[in-house]
This record gives C-alpha cells, sequence and structure tokens, in this order.
C-alpha cells in the first residue's frame, strides 16, 4: 500500500510535521510494509513557511526588521528552493507584536514585511510566495512598498510618516529608487478573502475593529484608501481597488497587486504547488490528511478540501482525521473526502486532548487503519 500523508496543523497542539508523523506510525503498526510518503501541509496562513520548508528540505532565513509600530521585532522567512522565498507577514508585521495597550492601527505599517521581501531578493529570490494573515496594519501595503524604494509624499513634496492614516494627506507616488528586482520577481499572494480595498466590505471596516480602530478611525482610515487608490489610478493608470482580495491584512492585498505586481490566489493551490503535490500523488494508493476540527465550515475551502480536490482529479481516495467532528460534515463527503476519523476516542475535555495530540492522533490513524484492513478482508 502505497500512501501519502499530508495534513494541516492542528492549531495549538500539533505542527503538521508532527502530525504527519503521528498518522505515519499509526499507518505502520497495522500495516508495516506500506509505502509511507510524509509532505506537511499549511492553508497559506500561520505555519505556511515551517510546512513548506519542511516539505522541500528547504531553510529558515532569521532576521531583524521594524515591527508595526517600528520597533526591531526578530522575523524569519523561509528558501524552499534556489529561486523561492516564502513570507508570513504575521512575522513582521502581524498583530500579536503588538501589546494589545500598545496597539495603533492609524500608525501600523507593513514596512518589516518589505524588509523581509527586499532582503529575500537580495539572496535571489525571483519567486516570493506571501501568505498575509494577521496583519495589525491598514496601510493599503505602502509601508511595504517604502521598503522596496517607493516613496509616498504629500503636496509639498514631503515623505509621509508610516501607517495608513498619514495616506489622507498622499498627492504622489515616485518611483524611481523602486529595486529593479521588485519589477521582475513573480510574487503570487495566499489569500483567502474577498474584500475590496474600501467600502463596507473594504479592509477599514471589516477588519479595522478587530485591530483596535474606533468608529472615527474606521472613517478615516477608509477616506485615507480611497485616496491612496485615487493617486494610484492617476498617476499608474491601474484600478485594482475593486479588486477580491484586495482589502486583505489592512489593504496589503492592494499594495502588493499595484506595487509588484502580484497574483492573488487560494492558499492551500499556492501551498499545494509549492511541494509538488500533484507529482507526489502519482501511484499513490491513498491520501490522508487531516485538520484541528473538521465540520460544515471545512467544505468552504480549508486544507482537506483543496487535497481532496485534486486527489480525486487522479482518483485517489481521500481521509481524513482530525481532533474534532462538528456540525454539517456531510458537506464534505460532497466535496470528495471519502472517509473521517476523529482521534477522540472517549469523552474527554479539549484541554485533555490537546495535551495527549500525539497519542490520540497516532491512535486515531491506528484505528482507521484497522477499518481499512477489515474492508480489505472483506472484499
Amino acid at each position: 500500500m502505497r500512501i501519502l500523508i499530508a495534513p494541516d496543523s492542528f492549531k495549538g497542539s500539533n505542527s503538521s510535521l508532527k502530525v504527519a508523523e503521528a498518522i505515519e506510525e499509526g499507518v505502520y503498526r497495522v500495516f508495516p510494509g506500506a509505502e509511507v510518503e510524509i509532505v506537511p501541509i499549511g492553508d497559506g496562513g500561520e505555519g505556511t513557511v515551517e510546512a513548506l520548508v519542511q516539505a522541500n528540505e528547504g531553510e529558515i532565513v532569521h532576521l531583524q526588521v521594524s515591527g508595526p509600530l517600528g520597533d526591531p521585532v526578530d522575523a524569519f522567512y523561509g528558501i524552499v528552493d534556489e529561486g523561492t522565498a516564502v513570507i508570513e507577514m504575521a512575522a513582521a508585521s502581524g498583530l500579536d507584536l503588538v501589546p494589545e495597550e500598545k496597539r495603533d492601527v492609524r500608525r501600523a505599517s507593513t514596512y518589516g514585511t518589505g524588509e523581509l521581501i527586499q532582503h529575500a531578493l537580495e539572496q535571489g529570490a525571483e519567486e516570493v510566495i506571501l501568505a498575509i494573515g494577521g496583519s495589525a496594519t491598514n496601510d493599503g501595503g505602502t509601508g511595504m512598498a517604502a521598503a522596496l524604494g517607493y516613496r509616498f509624499l504629500d503636496a509639498q513634496g514631503n515623505e509621509l510618516p508610516p501607517g495608513g492614516a498619514a495616506l489622507i494627506n498622499l498627492a504622489h507616488i515616485d518611483d524611481s529608487a523602486v529595486d529593479p528586482r521588485v519589477k521582475a520577481a513573480k510574487f503570487r499572494v495566499a489569500c483567502d478573502v474577498n474584500n475590496p480595498l474600501y467600502g463596507e466590505r473594504g479592509a477599514s471596516a471589516v477588519y479595522g475593529p478587530q485591530k483596535g480602530a474606533s468608529p472615527q478611525d474606521v472613517e478615516e482610515l477608509d477616506q485615507a484608501l480611497r485616496q491612496l487608490s485615487q493617486v494610484v489610478e492617476g498617476q499608474f493608470d491601474v484600478k485594482a481597488e475593486s479588486t477580491p482580495g484586495a482589502g486583505a491584512a489592512g489593504g496589503l492585498g492592494y499594495g502588493l497587486l499595484v506595487f509588484c505586481g502580484a497574483s492573488l490566489e487560494k492558499g492551500i493551490d499556492i501551498v499545494l504547488d509549492a511541494v509538488d503535490f500533484d507529482e507526489r500523488l502519482e501511484h499513490k494508493d491513498m491520501v490522508i490528511t487531516g485538520e484541528g476540527k473538521i465540520d460544515g465550515q471545512t467544505a468552504y475551502g480549508k486544507v482537506p478540501i483543496g487535497i481532496s480536490y485534486r486527489a480525486k482529479q487522479k482518483g485517489v481516495p481521500v481521509l481524513v482525521i482530525a481532533g474534532d467532528i462538528g456540525d454539517g460534515i456531510e458537506a464534505v463527503y460532497d466535496k470528495g473526502i471519502d472517509a473521517v476519523m476523529s482521534t477522540v476516542n472517549r469523552a474527554m475535555s479539549l484541554k485533555e486532548a490537546m495535551g495527549k495530540g500525539r497519542e490520540l492522533l497516532v491512535d486515531g490513524s491506528e484505528r482507521a487503519m484497522r477499518m481499512i484492513r477489515l474492508g480489505m478482508d472483506l472484499c
């Protein structure tokens, strides 16, 4: 039996690699002669760098950059092959980097994310994959762009201070000093939201309050992003404010579209492409994937669904091992998942289940394999 194990992480419990290794152990308890390949997977959010680096035997690069409010932070990105870098914007510009009492979404900047991109380009990256969830910012990606050489000026030619609020005074964008490697590189952005840049569904209105924005802040930041889009359209003849995902990460999606020529794509598709998932599927008898909780929401594009879609194109059955099974599970069967097994083997608290995460994963995998062996014996 040839099995591909490709799970997501179990948030707060085990990384995708540890989940895969635990499932592998359960497989070998029942099928010791199985040929097993493991490939950690992420959905384009937190853990994407780790998953892609592990799957491709790459490396993690550590460096100090500017945090959301300008203080230095220790950040990282991954090199997954000679020409590809993968970056989580949250590592440099994430909400978790700012204590709650110090959060100021009006001033928060994506400059540190731009520093990560710049460093990757200097190391020879020709393709940059960005996961843009978890931001502390609402600056339309202008901080990121500033780190790459763009200058954002007011009507008097003065450079604007960092942050989204300052964009209300934006009059001109100077791109004369932009690193030419930015234009030459390919940027792929993992983006699973469809919000536009501004308006009632825009970055400021939908995500600003989560970052500490008051109703007055939301209105001011929304107007500032409108000003940014007007200047961009006037100078560069580019209209991207309504592109689905432009409002992601406080408008970083928009900034990457406009200033880096990026494409916004489903996170799971970017990750699966980056680990050569389709090639790994060749000649496999089964795929085992997993996530912490599977329910009706899973059907809207989480890791197991992305995997099942590709597996079904090659006629490979899919088993999901999950920490918890929630309401609406029936929906995932219509999306190509063949069976689901819970790791929980008796009544227990969430705390206990997470504390015994690895043990339960091995046991759940073993139980699933025993059911498969029973089915084989009956045939």
